[in-house]
C-alpha cells in the first residue's frame, strides 16, 4: 500500500466499546477502504485482544487490561506510536477527542513533523470542567495542525484557542438507509399496549443528558394522557437513582428501562416510537437526535451545544427549555396532539439528514482532509 495512504489514529476508546465517537471513527475508517489505519487505544479489559485486525484497520490496545489504562495512555500510547512511526510511513496522525488519546498524539507531535489532525467530539460543557482538564485540552488543541469539529459550537471553541490551525466543521453521520428502512419492534413484545404513545430516549444515563427533567415531564404528561410510555435505551451511573426517582414520581409503570442495546438494534427501537426526546444540559452535537430523524421521528431537544446545528425550532424539531419539566411536557403534548406539525417535522428532518448527515457525504469531507495531508506528505518526501 502507498505510504501516503496510511493514517495513525489515537483514541481513548474503541471497539468493543460503542459510544458516538467510537461508532463515527469505525464508520470513517471502514468506508475509506483505500486507506490503512493503525489505531492505538487503551486496553481496559484483559479479555480485549492486544492486537486485532479488521480489514483495513489494525487495533493496538495498550495497557494492563484495567480501567486505569486510560490514565497511563498519554505516555504509553506515545511510546507505541513512536515505535510505529519508526517502521511505518504515515501521512497523518489523527486523534479523536481532546482527551487521553489526543494526549498521546500531542506528545508524538513534539517528535514528529507528521501533520496532526484533531477531531473534537466532546459532549460535556467545555468551560465547566475542572481546570486541570481545561489546561491539558488547551495544549492539545494548540498543537493540532488541522481540527475537525462535529458542530459549530465546538468549532467556535477551538478557534478561541488555536488561531493558526485549519478548523473545519465535519459532523458525525448516520447510515440513512439503515435507519430509515428498519422494521419496528412490536410494542406487545415490550409489554406495551399497541394503543400506547411511546416516547423514546437513547441516552447514556449521566447528568448531562437531563433524564431527571424528562422523568418529571412524564409525570405531568401522565396527568393529561394515561396511555403513555417512556422507553429508556441506555445505561450509566445514574440508573439506580433514576429508578428511585420514577418510584417517587409514581411513574414506574410508565417508564421502561431497556438497558444498553447493541447499536444494530437502535433503528428498530426508533421505528417503534412516536417521538424522540433528550433534554440535554450539554451536547457536542447529539447524534442520537439525527438517528431519530433518519428513522422518521419528530424530535424534542434543548438549545445547547451543537443541537442548534440541526434542530430548527418548528421546522426540524421542537426546542424545550433546559431543566424545565413543565415546558418539556407542553412540547410533548403538542407533538402528540398536532398531527400536521408532527408530519412537517418528520418530513423536514428526513430531508435534512439525507442532505447533510448521511455518511456518504461525511466521508467525502474526510477523504479531502486526508488527501490534503497526503499531498503535503509527498511534497515533503
Amino acid at each position: 500500500m502507498e505510504k501516503s495512504k496510511k493514517i495513525l489514529i489515537f483514541t481513548t476508546a474503541f471497539r468493543p466499546m460503542t459510544g458516538g465517537s467510537e461508532i463515527a471513527l469505525e464508520e470513517i475508517c471502514r468506508r475509506l477502504n483505500d486507506h490503512a489505519f493503525d489505531i492505538i487505544t487503551p486496553r481496559y479489559k484483559k479479555s480485549f485482544a492486544k492486537t486485532e485486525n479488521l480489514a483495513n484497520i489494525c487495533i493496538h490496545r495498550i495497557g494492563f487490561g484495567m480501567k486505569l489504562d486510560k490514565y497511563i495512555f498519554p505516555l504509553a500510547g506515545f511510546f507505541k506510536g513512536f515505535l510505529l512511526t519508526r517502521t511505518n510511513d504515515y501521512a497523518a496522525i489523527h486523534a479523536y477527542q481532546a482527551s487521553y488519546g489526543a494526549g498521546a498524539a500531542t506528545f508524538l507531535k513534539y517528535f514528529s513533523s507528521i501533520k496532526f489532525i484533531l477531531t473534537l467530539q466532546e459532549g460535556k460543557a467545555m468551560t465547566e470542567q475542572n481546570p486541570v482538564i481545561r489546561f491539558f485540552r488547551k495544549i492539545i488543541i494548540k498543537k493540532a495542525d488541522i481540527i475537525t469539529a462535529i458542530s459549530i459550537y465546538l468549532k467556535n471553541f477551538a478557534e478561541k484557542i488555536n488561531k493558526k490551525a485549519e478548523i473545519i466543521v465535519v459532523p458525525n453521520g448516520v447510515d440513512y438507509e439503515k435507519f430509515s428502512s428498519a422494521l419496528p419492534i412490536e410494542k406487545t413484545s415490550l409489554d406495551i399496549n399497541n394503543t400506547a404513545k411511546l416516547i423514546l430516549t437513547v441516552s447514556r444515563l449521566v447528568q448531562k443528558n437531563g433524564l431527571a427533567t424528562l422523568f418529571r415531564a412524564i409525570k405531568i404528561v401522565k396527568t393529561l394522557t394515561s396511555d403513555i410510555k417512556l422507553v429508556v435505551v441506555g445505561s450509566g451511573p445514574l440508573e439506580s437513582g433514576l429508578k428511585n426517582l420514577a418510584l417517587e414520581l409514581d411513574i414506574s409503570n410508565n417508564v421502561l428501562f431497556m438497558g444498553e442495546k447493541n447499536y444494530s438494534e437502535i433503528p428498530r427501537y426508533l421505528k417503534t416510537a412516536d417521538l424522540f426526546v433528550r433534554s440535554s444540559r450539554s451536547e457536542g452535537l447529539g447524534n442520537a437526535f439525527i438517528e431519530a430523524m433518519a428513522a422518521g421521528l419528530p424530535i424534542i431537544g434543548t438549545p445547547v451545544g451543537g443541537i442548534p446545528d440541526f434542530l430548527k425550532d418548528g421546522e426540524t424539531g421542537l426546542f424545550c427549555e433546559v431543566d424545565n419539566p413543565k415546558n418539556l411536557a407542553e412540547k410533548i403534548m403538542l407533538l402528540l396532539n398536532n398531527g400536521e406539525l408532527r408530519e412537517k417535522l418528520i418530513k423536514n428532518g428526513l430531508e435534512l439528514v439525507r442532505e447533510k448527515y448521511d455518511w456518504n457525504n461525511i466521508i467525502k469531507k474526510f477523504r479531502e482532509i486526508y488527501e490534503t495531508t497526503n499531498a503535503n506528505y509527498r511534497n515533503n518526501e
